[in-house]
């Protein structure tokens, strides 16, 4: 390392900035302490002191109170400039209120460091040690700029960039044949990197734009100064990673006027500076004429900016991340579950809060389709990779972290609602070590409670014990346009599309780009963070509409995209204009309704032709005002309008240099792809099935020889008979493992049942010991067969000889309706009766809170009413064929102790109850369902039975009160 010479004047200024360092920290307190003593009382003062007389006396010590203020200040001061000066990284903190104060202490720290290693890069501007704080305002190299309307882009600067777009990009063939680049090896220039400004840091890309006419070349810098040593020891090994006061050398076409500098030619320069540069040129014999190649491609973005890991310390786990880790911890035994799911939290949970829906708008809509033996009563059971993938999916969703997510989200717009604040641009979401970091586009001042200030002006952070603490909110989703790209240092990375000032372009192999893609659509299709979206796709090669038909739609190619999206780009214009609002975000929230400024989000999996990229770039050009993100895949990585630009290597890798990301990236590869939407086709519930009813998975011997070996009463408080209940804590534990096991009788993957009852992950000797012990527990039938044995597959199944009452409801349901009750009106009676005896209740009426969370992904709460709603209509039936109404009264309200909301429950019982021609008593049924309605009234269907079996119920029911 080349040490720079010190001179005379060095050590001049080292000396009295010692002497003055002196003073201000040991002479002033000194002084103070000594002439004037310490001004406050040396005990707690009584009221009388408000009655006392001011005195000159008072005035001395409420200055003196201030100089005290103002001495701690600067010494704060003086101990982040020295911190941040001895550690060599970057520039220190900002005291608050400091101002001149800190500016002060920072040249004073300096100038005594000069005369070390470490002053030739504590800060620009060191040789104007004595000048006054606006000239220090200007440092030696000019100020960095701000990137050219990246987030703050308003629409007149949009409108320009669009209008040159045509012409940048003829220029850029043309420039291409005449060589691309016009340096001149031998006129050699010198840049200095600048301390943050405000939001802005400096980057290679911005260099590289504002001095070689295209950011793309910064590539060119970084091989130039690559493993240089730096004036304050250290060496450039990652472009991402530059701090101010580095020198960087630069290609020879480089221009600029005074922000490039020449060693022999900047007469505006120090000589410490100038001497730093000279220094530095001679480090670099080896890298003469290795760089200056020129790209020559015009780019529309106009730079990019860095997103920054919030800094923290993060331990293994943290909310957003806490499946990928625990999928770590069990790798070695996922019996070829897709790890693509696995390590997709906030995915894997959309995925299966909208697959559970749709099975239960499913059973509802067959529900009220027919009465008695109607269809799909039961799913079908996923096979082969649909079953790995639905495994997968029940193991690595995330709910929680998704619940956080959407209540912070809200609570956030909420309370600036409440202060009248408007949104700030967010283009990026953290999720690490349980706590939610958002990087916004610009300061937006102090966030409200309890959020609270990041690593920067340019953080908000809300820490998890706080997010727990969210209620929901009546308030529109503020970014929907977050998506997942995938993880880095234990943080997970979510990307807020539609607030990118022009295209995300991909490059990398076509199948890794369309994994990225897909994993893309399917989050932002399903997500629980957003209320409503339009979702366009072109170039998929599997169709996603069945994930959300609502809100994906499909192109068939580019042109048809252009022809929409100036549509709709005129329209949201117009709308915003009529409305008043400068951008989406200013009206998302307001008085306007919100449904209007719902995002657009367009994914091109395609390349798409030149014309058509310059007609893109133009329309992005001022998407992210409108509420419109465009994510555009292409095959080199050269993109017109790109503002950010990003890689998928075959790796799983996501790269984005210039926004200084490596990512792990998030994918659904096409193979779990179509598993995927196999799932929803399946669960569709306009989908036509074959045969009359469905058939329940397992079917109990109800005769008297069928007695099970062990028996489960699931259906109201839970018990198990035929076996003794375990001894210490573990009971609870196998118990709520059975249960599990129960539900499913197709089989439940080791996986699925250590994710169930440790959300948190759980290693594999874990794991093993709690199936041992299941094992043991549940014993074996006298034929010396186990009881929990392990199919083909790898999943556990229970024996025949282990049954549930939900299992002999089925059973018996099943038989009477589509087996021997049939034929036999005595043997369908006999087996309703015995049916709804079963019902005790809720489904595990007693389970200890905290547990059986594993239920929120069941279907089965909606099953059970139904189930036992049939019951009791076909019971109802069975007793009315013979006019029997008490009969088939005391049936329905036994139904609807379990399934209170079922509508078809209560018209039978109004029919029922019609039959025995009591009027009162019809009367009061009617006045208790009306209760029942509340504020949403009686429904149509409802209100039409009653106009039609008691016309008189308004009048009856006013009178009532």
């Amino acid at each position: 390392m080349r040490i720079r010479r010190r001179s005379f004047g060095d050590f001049v200024k080292a000396f009295f900035a010692l002497v003055a360092l002196a003073v201000l920290l040991v002479g002033v307190p000194g002084a103070l302490a000594t002439q004037i003593g310490w001004p406050l009382p040396d005990g707690v003062p009584s009221l009388d002191w408000l009655q006392q007389e001011i005195t000159v006396h008072t005035f001395l010590n409420i200055l003196t109170v201030i100089v005290w203020l103002a001495w701690a200040q600067f010494t704060a001061c003086v101990l982040v400039e020295m911190k941040a000066a001895l550690s060599g990284v970057g520039v220190p903190g900002r005291v608050p209120g400091a101002g001149p104060s800190q500016l002060l202490a920072r040249q004073l720290v300096a100038a005594l460091l000069l005369v070390g290693a470490t002053a030739a890069s504590f800060t620009p501007g060191l040789s104007q040690l004595g000048t006054g704080y606006d000239a220090n305002q200007k440092p030696t190299v000019a100020a960095a700029q701000a990137t050219p309307g990246l987030f703050a882009q308003q629409q007149e600067q949009a409108s320009g960039a669009a209008a040159a777009l045509a012409e940048q990009a003829s220029h850029a063939a043309a420039h291409a044949d005449a060589g691309g680049s016009t340096a001149q090896q031998g006129d050699t220039k010198f840049y200095r990197i600048q301390p943050p400004e405000g939001r802005h840091h400096d980057s290679l890309w911005e260099i590289a734009q504002r001095h070689l006419g295209d950011g793309r070349r910064y590539k060119e810098i970084f091989e130039l100064n690559k493993d240089r040593v730096q004036p304050d020891g250290s060496k450039l090994s990652e472009a991402s990673l530059i701090r101010p006061g580095w020198i960087m050398e630069m290609p020879g076409d480089a221009r600029g006027g005074d922000l490039v500098e020449m060693p022999d030619e900047a007469p505006n320069v120090s000589p410490d500076v100038q001497q730093q540069i000279s220094d530095y040129a001679r480090t670099g014999d080896h890298a003469q004429g290795a760089g200056a190649q020129g790209g020559g491609h015009e780019h529309a973005g106009g730079g990019a900016t860095q997103v920054s890991v919030p800094e923290q310390q993060r331990p293994a786990h943290d909310t957003g991340h806490q499946q990928v880790t625990a999928v770590g911890a069990e790798s070695d035994s996922s019996f070829g579950l897709p790890e693509a799911l696995l390590t997709a939290p906030l995915l894997a949970a959309g995925l299966l809060g909208a697959l559970g829906r749709r099975r239960r708008q499913a059973l509802w809509q067959s529900a009220f389709g027919s009465v008695g033996g109607r269809r799909g009563m039961e799913p079908p059971t996923p096979t082969g990779d649909a079953q790995d993938v639905q495994d997968a999916l029940l193991v690595g969703a995330d709910p929680e972290g998704v619940r956080l997510l959407d209540r912070s989200l809200r609570g956030l717009a909420a309370s600036l609602a409440e202060e009248s604040r408007a949104l700030p641009v967010v283009y990026a979401a953290w999720l690490s070590n349980g706590d939610l970091h958002l990087q916004l586009a610009q300061p937006a001042g102090k966030p409200p409670a309890p959020w609270q200030q990041g690593q920067d002006q340019t953080f908000w952070m809300l820490a998890r014990t706080d997010a727990e603490s969210y209620e929901d909110v009546d308030t529109a989703a503020p970014y929907p346009g977050l998506v997942s790209l995938g993880t880095m240092d234990d943080s997970r990375l979510l990307l807020n599309l539609e607030a990118v000032p022009g295209i995300v372009s991909l490059s990398g192999r076509e199948a890794d780009r369309a994994a990225v893609f897909a994993s893309v659509a399917a989050e932002l299709a399903t997500n629980g963070w957003s209320d409503r979206m339009t979702i366009t796709l072109v170039g998929f090669g599997e169709d996603l509409t069945p994930l959300a038909p609502n809100r994906i739609r499909h192109l068939e190619d580019v042109e048809a995209l252009v022809e929409t999206m100036e549509a709709e780009t005129r329209q949201r214009r117009g709308a915003l204009g009529a409305a008043g609002h400068d951008s989406v975000l200013t009206g998302r929230t307001g008085p306007a309704q919100h449904t209007r400024w719902a995002p657009h989000l367009v994914l091109l999996a395609a390349q798409p032709s030149a014309e058509d990229a310059v007609k893109l770039a133009e329309l992005a050009a001022d998407a992210s005002r409108l509420g419109i993100g465009y994510l555009v895949g292409t095959e080199s990585g050269d993109l017109p309008g790109a503002a950010w630009e990003m890689e998928i290597t075959g790796q799983g890798k996501l790269l984005a240099p210039l926004l200084g990301l490596e990512l792990d990236a998030q994918l659904l590869p096409a193979a779990q792809q179509r598993a995927v939407v196999e799932l929803f086709v399946e669960a569709d519930p306009e989908r036509e099935t074959d045969g009359p009813a469905s058939t329940p998975p397992f079917l109990v011997d109800i005769s008297e020889q069928g007695r099970p070996a062990v028996y489960a009463r699931l259906v109201g408080p839970y018990e198990v008979i035929g076996l003794d209940t375990p001894d210490g804590e573990r009971s609870a534990l196998l118990h709520e493992a059975l249960a599990l096991l129960l539900l499913h009788r197709e089989g439940v993957h080791p996986r699925v049942l250590s994710s169930a009852l440790w959300p948190r992950g759980v290693t594999d000797d874990v794991r093993s010991a709690l199936l041992d012990r299941l094992r043991e527990w549940l014993g074996t039938d006298p034929d010396g067969t186990p009881r929990l044995a392990t199919d083909g597959s790898g999943r556990l199944t229970l024996a025949k000889t282990v049954v549930s009452d939900l299992d002999v409801l089925r059973s018996l349901y099943h038989e009477a309706t589509q087996g021997k009750g049939v034929d036999s009106r005595a043997v369908r009676g006999r087996l309703l009766t015995d049916a709804l005896v079963l019902v005790r209740g809720p489904l595990l009426a007693d389970r200890p809170e905290g547990r059986y969370r594993w239920l929120t992904h069941e279907i089965v709460d909606a099953q059970l009413p139904l189930l036992v709603a049939d019951t009791g209509l076909a019971l109802c039936a069975f007793h009315m064929e013979k006019n029997r109404a008490e009969k088939a009264i005391e049936a329905l309200q036994a139904a609807l102790r379990t399934a209170p909301a079922d509508e078809r429950l209560w018209h039978e019982l109004l029919r029922a109850t019609h039959a025995t021609g009591d009027t009162d008593r019809l009367t009061a049924l009617a006045t208790d369902l009306i209760g029942r309605s509340g504020a949403r009234g009686v429904p149509p269907r409802t209100e039409a039975l009653l106009d039609e079996l008691l016309p008189t119920w308004r009048d009856a029911i006013a009178a009532a009160g």
